[in-house]
């Protein structure tokens, strides 16, 4: 990654981010797909999963790709095509968009931003407009009612997920996604660092708030009334056939671990573990062992975090869109306002 590879030439440097950004966003992308809803949901509901394609069903997932590939790309007689195939693609990027942002290790990461707090929660807004485009394009009243309870939901929930990170951005001083891992490992506890100052003991209702605006930003259950199959079918995905469609699948599971990535650099210290242990004063004094092992511990941490939100997909019934509404105007949003107020005011304090 790429604060490792600074002598070498542009060219270099660019194949390497686009390899990287692949590997970051496929491999999560799979490895969720293959332990959470091949496995972790069969032993929930007492089966065994997949179990033909490879050791254990091991291979399964490949087996579904070539699958999807294999099928005729359709698209209905009355759709903008031109718009319609864009939009899954527009859905994807958004995830690689996001992706570039996450910080793995000490220099290994792809971009740096002193703003990548801000640049993480724009660019995650950017799947919404895929959606809309899916559900006009489609020419199905279906997929339009999709597309539209879609981004009615995805405004909604975007606005606790920001002012749930604004709790995180004033106790850290800085929108530097590096910076605040550095801040929560460098950091102590009543004058105690053996443990460092994970924001996620301070800042627990911002935890929270942030990882069901995330579930809602996935549309998982209970927020999935966009696909909602059993009214929707499928909801804006509902004419999508195919690669496409096999794009959209990678696309949710792929933002899944994006995010649950950002929230393990947030509240859970990301790839850093408390300076204290190895006697580390600051990032420059960091072993250069930490590249190796920082992705190893982010992946971890992202696993944990995914399984928490699966674990609630498998566990709720959806709610109707007008408690979904309601439940985002009217308590997530005053909580994060007061979460932000103390915040504030214990910063100004202590």
């Amino acid at each position: 990654m790429l604060g490792l590879i600074a002598g070498i030439p542009y060219w270099a440097q660019s194949l390497l981010r686009v390899l990287g950004g692949i590997v970051a966003v496929l491999l999560p992308a799979g490895t969720i797909v293959y332990v959470f809803l091949f496995k972790m949901m069969s032993f929930m509901q007492s089966r065994l999963g997949p179990m033909e394609a490879g050791p254990f069903g091991s291979l399964q997932l490949f087996a579904e790709v070539g699958k999807w590939l294999q099928k005729e790309d359709l698209y209905p007689e009355r759709a903008d095509k031109f718009i319609f195939k864009m939009a899954p693609l527009i859905v994807l990027s958004s995830t690689f968009l996001l992706v570039a942002v996450v910080p793995f290790g000490p220099d290994a990461w792809f971009t740096n931003f002193e703003a990548g707090v801000f640049y993480a929660l724009a660019v995650s807004s950017v799947s919404v407009l895929g959606i809309l485009i899916a559900g006009w394009a489609s020419a199905n009243k279906y997929s339009l009612l999709g597309g539209l309870r879609g981004a009615g939901q995805l405004i909604a929930y975007e606005l606790p997920m920001v002012l749930a990170v604004i709790g995180v951005v004033i106790q850290a001083d800085t929108m530097n996604l590096q910076q605040i891992v550095v801040a929560q490992n460098a950091g102590s506890i009543f004058g105690w660092d053996g443990l460092g100052n994970p924001y996620i003991l301070t800042q627990f209702i911002g935890f929270i708030i942030f990882m069901i605006a995330v579930q809602a930003e996935l549309t998982q259950t209970p927020f999935d009334m966009p696909i909602a199959e059993s009214e929707l079918v499928s909801g804006y995905m509902t004419e999508y056939s195919g690669f496409r469609f096999l794009i959209f699948f990678i696309s949710e599971f792929a933002t899944a671990g994006v995010f649950a990535l950002i929230a393990s650099i947030l509240f859970l210290g990301g790839w850093g573990v408390p300076f204290s242990w190895f006697g580390w004063t600051s990032i420059d004094s960091i072993d250069n062992w930490m590249n190796v092992v920082g992705p190893l511990i982010m992946f971890t941490k992202m696993m944990l975090l995914v399984f928490v939100i699966m674990w609630v997909r498998f566990s709720y019934p959806r709610f109707r869109e007008d408690q979904l509404q309601r439940f985002a105007w009217k308590v997530l949003i005053p909580l994060s306002l007061v979460n932000i107020m103390a915040t504030s005011v214990l910063k100004v304090a202590f």
